[in-house]
């Protein structure tokens, strides 16, 4: 349950420190955020009323089709992009999914909301059995009722931030299957272990149920495989520190769309991605959170080249691997610029990047 009235922490100069909610109940970033005015709120509404047309891809999205036996064949750690923020991992021979999402629209209804570019690449019900579902917090790109409630059978686990479980608890999940976790703590699961960690977000289902649940990120750990799971956030001081305590990371699962100037707060920038990356020690970065909503006024494709620019500038290994596609964490070969209209001569050159 979230924590009730605990003082205001400072989880990024002692890391030992949880995330902590004030007495209304509400959790809170360390680093307050930037107020915005009522003329801002109006341009920003005005701009998302009056979208370019290239928020949506003109195009098929590329989309490489899955069955249950071609992943019940994969070798173990391969790795597989659904779409958006939904990646699903095979780690000791059995899967791990994050912020699974198979709907046809990110919203409370599915007449209304932002829709999918491209189906899922494998139907839910086609789907192994789910050593675990890791969930970063409630927001509807990432927190799905019906996906959680169709999976529910073949999930041992549900990791969670605090608070999230209990809104799984609520739809019927059973309790004995959700651990909720708050910023710092580790569970181990299936012989990982994993540990919730700082994100700069927020959280709510509705106007009136805002921050009152948990938001994290995530760092999964299988013996010598690190690997981190950004959740929606900001750029913020916490990386750093969770790049001092748990790296370096193999392999770094970062938001990379969604965003705006105007939001960085929440949602970090291509080029702010990168320093992440970097703050964590990373060595190979996969950016996710994007092809599959339009949530912003960003071309679609965008966030692919900006981070691939902003990776080249620092050096940084970027893996783009198209949906579905399977993807060898430990020994990645090239992949495509698959949003690109000739992804065949246009592959991203991966760069190496000692790992710090």
């Amino acid at each position: 349950m979230p924590l009730r009235n605990a003082a205001s922490p400072r989880p990024f100069s002692n890391p030992d420190t949880p995330a902590a909610s004030g007495a209304d109940g509400r959790f809170r970033n360390p680093i307050s955020k930037p107020r915005t005015g009522f003329r801002e709120g109006l341009r920003l509404m005005w701009a998302f009323l009056n979208k370019p047309a290239d928020t949506v891809p003109d195009q098929p999205v590329p989309t490489h089709a899955l069955t249950r036996d071609a992943l019940l064949g994969a070798p173990d750690r391969t790795l597989f992009r659904l779409g958006h923020s939904t990646v699903l991992l095979k780690l000791r021979g059995v899967f791990w999914l994050t912020d699974p999402v198979f709907s046809e629209r990110a919203s409370p209804v599915q007449w209304l909301g932002p829709k999918r570019f491209h189906p899922p690449p494998i139907a839910l019900a086609d789907l192994p059995d789910i050593e675990a579902v890791i969930l970063s917090h409630d927001h509807y790109d990432h927190l799905d009722r019906e996906t959680v409630l169709a999976l529910a059978p073949k999930v041992k686990h549900f990791l969670t931030p605090l608070g999230v479980g209990d809104r799984l608890i609520d739809w019927g999940i059973a309790a004995d299957k959700v651990r909720q976790l708050n910023w710092w703590q580790s569970a181990t699961v299936g012989g990982l272990q994993l540990t919730a960690t700082p994100a700069q977000h927020f959280s709510g289902r509705t106007p009136f149920d805002g921050n009152r649940t948990l938001w994290a990120s995530w760092v999964l750990i299988d013996d010598d495989l690190r690997i981190f799971f950004s959740g929606d956030t900001g750029y913020f001081p916490g990386f750093k520190a969770i790049g001092d305590r748990f790296g370096p990371f193999d392999l770094t699962l970062m938001e990379t769309g969604a965003y705006d100037p105007r939001w960085s707060y929440v949602h970090m920038l291509p080029e702010q991605t990168v320093q992440a990356h970097l703050d964590l020690r990373g060595r190979r970065l996969l950016p996710i959170h994007n092809g599959t909503f339009d949530l912003a006024l960003h071309a679609w494709q965008e966030p692919f080249e900006r981070v691939a620019a902003a990776a080249r500038a620092r050096a940084v290994e970027v893996l783009t691997p198209a949906i579905g596609t399977p993807f060898d964490m430990v020994h990645p070969g090239p992949t495509p610029a698959w949003w690109r209209p000739h992804p065949e001569t246009s592959q991203l050159a991966a760069t190496p990047s000692p790992a710090a």
